[in-house]
């Protein structure tokens, strides 16, 4: 990935069509890399989560052009490689896996959760959190989650969404508007050449709270 990282580099000091049509080859040879290092994460995870077997690195990754239509910066690329593994594909609603190997520091690293949620998805996971929250404390309490995904990512409401009291015992997690987790990795820790079987390893922690999410989003509130 020491390449990767030098490409990167290279678009965040001249993002231009001009710099990146000058190493086109450069692009297209380091892009087929990171697709077929996904297919390799991807086998990894699907020992522990089988139905991953059906997805594939290309569907996985995400294009590395920006859509400046709705953004005031125009810049045209992304400053990073980026995708998500999910069985309901890379652009699911529900909690996937996702990761990032970006030129600037504090984005690099592995990702997981469930980000802009709509009122009716929020309504399911608040409820679900308040019906089992027993559980749910048990899932982001554990050892292994506080240690390599502490806090959580996103905005939170500044009091207690509609209907519920302010006072509620889990009030802090109601507040929450996304409920995603975030583990940081140097540039090293995906410069290793199997870097991929590392990843699923620390995925793999997230598969209690991945799954909380999505069983929740299926049940009737």
């Amino acid at each position: 990935m020491k390449d990767i990282y030098k490409f990167l580099d290279g678009i965040a000091a001249d993002n231009s069509r001009q710099w990146l049509a000058a190493h086109e080859s450069e692009y297209r040879d380091l892009r087929a890399r990171w697709i077929d290092d996904l297919d390799r994460l991807i086998a990894c995870m699907s020992v522990w989560q089988p139905d991953f077997a059906r997805q594939n690195g290309r569907d996985a990754t995400y294009r590395f052009a920006r859509d400046t239509r709705f953004s005031p910066d125009k810049s045209p690329y992304k400053t990073f490689f980026s995708a998500a593994i999910s069985p309901f594909g890379r652009k699911t609603l529900y909690a996937a896996y996702y990761l990032q190997i970006d030129a600037r520091d504090a984005e690099n690293g592995l990702y997981g959760g469930m980000y802009c949620l709509d009122a009716r998805m929020l309504s399911k996971i608040r409820h679900a959190i308040v019906d089992n929250c027993e559980e749910f404390e048990e899932i982001i309490n554990s050892p292994d989650i506080r240690k390599l995904y502490p806090g959580w990512l996103g905005d939170k409401l500044k009091t207690a969404p509609k209907g519920w009291p302010k006072d509620h015992p889990s009030i802090d997690l109601l507040r929450l508007k996304c409920y995603g987790k975030f583990h940081h990795c140097n540039r090293s820790y995906f410069e290793d050449d199997r870097w991929y079987e590392r990843a699923a390893e620390d995925f793999l922690v997230l598969k209690p709270l991945i799954d909380f999410l999505n069983y929740s989003l299926d049940e009737d509130v």
